[in-house]
């Protein structure tokens, strides 16, 4: 490498070196605890099912107290499957799920980094993206509640917004903003992978920075067409999750998460806790006093009245940066307002309450504080390149002393796979924390004894049963009957299950505890397989189309769509 590459890229290098206090954690032995401690045990599930030829994966097996349940019908795929490839190559599964985390936590601040340079150039986008990863709900996210799926949706944020950016700035001609087109389909769709409430919450602000870009727009069917091609292609790649997501959630519990306890009423943000508030490792709670820290940061705060007074008395002058960085303060204030009870009347619009905390709004309130941060700095270099440096150093340091501190967990956990992957961890004590996917009546153990073993048994009858595979979506049995017999499959009910008896499909009573049938005395086979449904084929068909098209439009087959044959 030579002395001029290396100068060019001296800025990531800084950023990354820079990045190792907020990862240094992960590097100790064994793993820490956070809310969401079921974490290792989806990797190794999803690995298992992948091992097992599922793809895409829709069910797990050890999970939902043995009975298995659809998770990646309706959950977070994205960072799962990254980390069940890797245990799938053999990586150790701590490991495994350490590099998730850690590519979640490095991406953010790459993805941050180029939004900012795109517009602000490199030393702002130094800052910028430090501020985004040292941004304290991120610790939040990562050492407090062990959000994966929302620290992976965190990270996409920003290549979503320079998407949209840099579309309405080139002035939409699909031709100009070809790239970008694919790039906003391709983090859109990684944010619909990564977290779905994160997705809903990500397109309120997408629909309004549309309707604004249009509104203002000089070529607005070219506009019209890039946000199209966009929107309409992150729909069809995403379709294999998403549309399953929202059409076969009627068969699991998971609106039991609605309301309740995690209604977005008790959970609202006072203001003084954006200011300041105590760091911890509890919950949220209603009031004014949380378990855990929903505070902006006082030094992001004071950057960001300085960088509204620069915005103000630059107007005019920045006319290159007036929509993104106006659009920018809007969202900002938007976010903010979202997280306090002042909003309610919002709250209180249909499907809203799906969101259930209102302090998930913080990511979004990091992300435009973190840009316009980059855009105080350039504003600054404009004057004085001795001064932009100062600063720069100034906020950076000050950032660190601050938020280092926060990226710490609870406490060190000295354990190994073994802790994460044993039967009665995944049976009973994972199963616990998230059982929302099972059936809505289905009756669950009272304790681990109650767990039963053996994926099939006879509920009434004599014989014997010998299992011969029991995987991921897949039961494989002999059963020898005295007579005609009452048995029960141990699986937790869910469209996509057939049951063959001697090859041949059967009818099955659906249980509160499993699915039932009557079969006749003497020698049988018995299967029940996991197959999926019109509506997960339909959804793959879909995809694949997405594909086509993403592909299509990559190697400049759509010039139809340019107006003219492309150079």
């Amino acid at each position: 490498m030579n002395i001029k590459n290396l100068i060019e890229k001296l800025p990531l290098l800084l950023i990354f070196l820079l990045s190792v206090f907020a990862i240094l954690p992960f590097f100790a032995n064994g793993f820490f605890s956070f809310h969401d401690d079921v974490q290792i045990a989806r990797i190794y599930e999803m690995a298992k099912s992948l091992s097992a030829g599922m793809f895409p994966v829709r069910v797990v097996q050890d999970l939902g107290y043995g009975y298995g349940y659809p998770i990646f019908n309706f959950y977070s795929v994205l960072p799962y499957y990254f980390g069940g490839f890797l245990a799938g190559f053999g990586l150790n599964i701590i490991i495994a799920a350490k590099t998730v985390f850690i590519f979640g936590i490095l991406l953010s601040l790459v993805s941050m980094y180029f939004l900012a340079k795109a517009f602000f150039g490199k030393i702002p986008a130094v800052v910028a993206a430090l501020v985004y990863l040292y941004f304290p709900y991120h610790a939040v996210n990562i050492y407090v509640r062990g959000d994966l799926a929302e620290l992976f949706a965190y990270a996409f944020f920003p290549l979503v917004f320079l998407s949209l950016f840099k579309t309405h700035t080139s002035g939409g001609t699909l031709r100009e903003s070809r790239f970008y087109v694919l790039l906003g389909a391709l983090s859109t769709t990684a944010v619909i992978l990564s977290h779905n409430l994160s997705a809903f919450m990500l397109f309120i602000f997408i629909a309004a920075f549309i309707f604004a870009s249009v509104a203002i727009g000089k070529n607005k069917k070219e506009l019209i067409l890039s946000y199209l091609l966009m929107l309409f292609s992150s729909f069809l790649l995403s379709s294999f999750y998403a549309i399953p997501t929202i059409l076969e959630m009627k068969y699991t519990n998971v609106l039991s998460q609605v309301g309740g306890g995690s209604h977005y009423a008790d959970h609202f943000i006072c203001i003084g806790q954006l200011w300041d508030s105590l760091w911890g490792f509890g919950g949220s709670a209603p009031g004014c006093i949380d378990g855990m820290s929903f505070k902006l940061g006082k030094l992001n705060i004071i950057l960001m009245f300085i960088a509204a007074a620069l915005f103000i008395f630059t107007f005019n002058k920045n006319r290159k940066h007036k929509t993104i960085v106006s659009a920018a303060f809007v969202f900002l204030c938007f976010s903010i307002f979202m997280t306090t009870n002042y909003s309610v009347l919002i709250w209180n619009l249909p499907f809203m309450d799906f969101l259930q905390f209102p302090w998930r709004f913080l990511n979004f309130a990091g992300l435009f504080i973190s840009f316009l941060v980059g855009f105080l700095i350039f504003i600054v270099g404009q004057k004085s390149v001795r001064g932009v440096l100062i600063i720069s150093v100034i906020i950076i340091t000050i950032t660190l002393f601050l938020n280092v501190r926060l990226f710490v967990p609870k406490e060190h956990l000295n354990v190994l796979s073994s802790s994460y992957t044993n039967q009665e961890y995944l049976n009973w004590t994972a199963s616990k924390i998230s059982d929302e996917y099972l059936p809505k009546y289905f009756k669950k153990p009272g304790s681990a004894k109650d767990i039963r073993k053996e994926p099939v048994d006879i509920v009434r009858g004599n014989g014997e049963i010998e299992v011969k595979k029991h995987a991921p979506g897949s039961i494989s049995s002999s059963i020898s009957l005295k007579n005609d017999s009452f048995v029960r499959l141990n699986i937790a009910y869910f469209p996509a299950w057939r049951v063959f008896l001697d090859g041949k499909s059967v009818g099955y009573r659906i249980g509160n505890d499993g699915l039932y049938l009557n079969v006749s005395s003497g020698r049988h086979t018995l299967d029940a397989r996991f197959i999926e449904t019109g509506i997960e084929r339909i959804s793959n068909l879909m995809t694949l189309i997405g594909v086509f098209l993403l592909l299509a439009v990559i190697i400049g087959k759509l010039d139809f769509l340019y107006g003219k044959k492309a150079s």
